[in-house]
């Protein structure tokens, strides 16, 4: 554990860390929680900050914001990381911060967490007591979701506030600021760049203030040394490479994109599928994954308004895990702009839903006797020329499937009308209406 300080900071510091806000109105970002008359920004003013978490990915303010809150409220900064921490280092925190409250008439010092989800749930309840007296202001920062990895009992006496990835118009002050600042910044240097290169750093930061920064002091530096005087993307190039890919394979993103591929695909989007495909393939996503849910939507959205959807899928599957990266890569997006491309249905989808929650509800049908192994009266199908005869399936006959109107589905339909007068009715039944799930 450590008492919150300002480091001293010398050329050989990374521009990031020289240029963190020294106050609020410096911060970029968050405007949702930090522009006047937002909440947080009122309570930081107010003296009055909660027990909270600040949840956002890397790079996006988050220790920042902490080390300003303990300067605009004056109260002292307790700093431990999760990561690294041992229980004693916990233990002394807890009693470092009760001994400044009874010191400071009673004010609550600030104890920072940054990742408090590595510690366990032993740890996580050892803070409970004195989050539940106020003898500290527990501030945790964490890039995995809080709603998951943090102790229900400890994360019921506390605020979630989620920070979020900057935008590249957000990011650019800060840019500028950096690159002529003389005492903090790049100002020494002497190179200049045009908005339009500093806007491209923003851009290739995937969000990451932290990474923003850093390719602009590599950037600008390799200008200075190369004897320039002006920073062009081509010294951008040469010097940081591509955009960052910001995506982790254990967290939100990995939900969040393959769901945007998916209703797409259900969208009829093949451009928006195949950029989420790639924006998968891009951060690394497990190839077998994102087949799995390929599958899946062949069945589950376009289904039999157009039977070839799940073979197209399949074989998709089978050639990308045949080849491996970087030309399965072409196979997938096949199958994605197929399917994105293909009717619609549901039906199947729906069928099954529906039968399992008659299923559920005790809906248990006794087999007719003629359909079993061993039972009598079984009329052969295929012994008439439409190969179809009018015979009992259910006990109690049921409505589960409604054909579709799009694609082969409504031939389908169209063959069915004319075996069983169920399917000539209404096409509806229930509440429930084709196309439509219910949940």
């Amino acid at each position: 554990m450590k008492a919150g300080v300002n480091a001293v900071k010398t050329p050989d510091t990374p521009l990031a860390e020289r240029m963190r806000p020294q106050t609020l109105d410096e911060y970029c970002g968050q405007r949702h929680l930090m522009e006047e008359g937002a909440p947080l920004r009122i309570l930081i003013e107010a003296g009055r900050v909660p027990s909270c978490i600040l949840y956002g990915p890397p790079g996006v303010g988050k220790t920042t914001l902490v080390r300003l809150i303990a300067r605009r409220t004056g109260r002292t900064l307790l700093e431990i990381n999760a990561v690294t921490a041992k229980v004693a280092e916990l233990r002394e925190l807890v009693e470092e911060a009760r001994r400044l409250k009874a010191m400071g008439g009673g004010v609550s010092a600030l104890a920072f967490v940054d990742e408090l989800y590595h510690f366990n749930s032993s740890q996580q309840n050892a803070l409970l007591p004195s989050v539940e007296k106020g003898d500290l202001i527990l501030i945790g920062t964490t890039t995995e979701n809080p709603r998951y990895e943090i102790n229900k009992t400890l994360l019921s006496r506390m605020i979630v506030f989620d920070l979020k990835p900057l935008s590249a118009p957000e990011i650019l002050p800060l840019l500028r600021r950096a690159l002529t600042d003389r005492e903090r910044g790049l100002g020494g240097l002497e190179v200049e760049a045009e908005d339009s290169v500093l806007l491209s750093v923003a851009e290739m930061s995937g969000g990451d203030v932290r990474q923003a920064l850093t390719r602009l002091e590599a950037g600008a530096s390799f200008t200075a040394a190369a004897g320039g005087a002006v920073l062009t993307g081509e010294a951008l190039a040469r010097t940081v490479g591509g955009a960052v890919v910001r995506f982790d394979r254990q967290g939100d993103d990995h939900y969040s994109i393959i769901s945007a591929m998916i209703k797409s695909i259900r969208g009829s989007d093949p451009d928006a599928a195949v950029y989420w495909l790639t924006r998968l393939l891009a951060g690394g996503e497990d190839i077998r994954f994102i087949c799995r849910r390929i599958l899946i939507s062949a069945a589950e959205d376009i289904g039999l308004a157009d039977p070839m959807a799940l073979p197209v899928a399949a074989a998709a599957v089978y050639a990308a895990d045949m080849t491996g990266l970087p030309e399965a890569r072409i196979i997938l997006s096949e199958a994605v702009i197929y399917l994105a491309s293909a009717p619609k249905s549901n039906s199947a989808y729906l069928a099954v839903v529906r039968a399992g929650s008659e299923i559920e509800k005790g809906e248990l049908q006794p087999v007719p006797h003629h359909l079993k192994p061993d039972g009598s009266g079984y009329l052969y199908p295929h012994d008439d020329p439409r190969h179809w005869l009018p015979q009992q399936y259910m006990e109690k006959p049921r409505r589960y499937y409604y054909p579709g109107e799009l694609g082969y589905e409504q031939q389908i339909g169209s063959r069915l009308r004319r075996f069983w007068r169920r399917f000539s009715e209404e096409n509806q039944k229930d509440g429930w209406k084709d196309g439509e799930k219910k949940t």
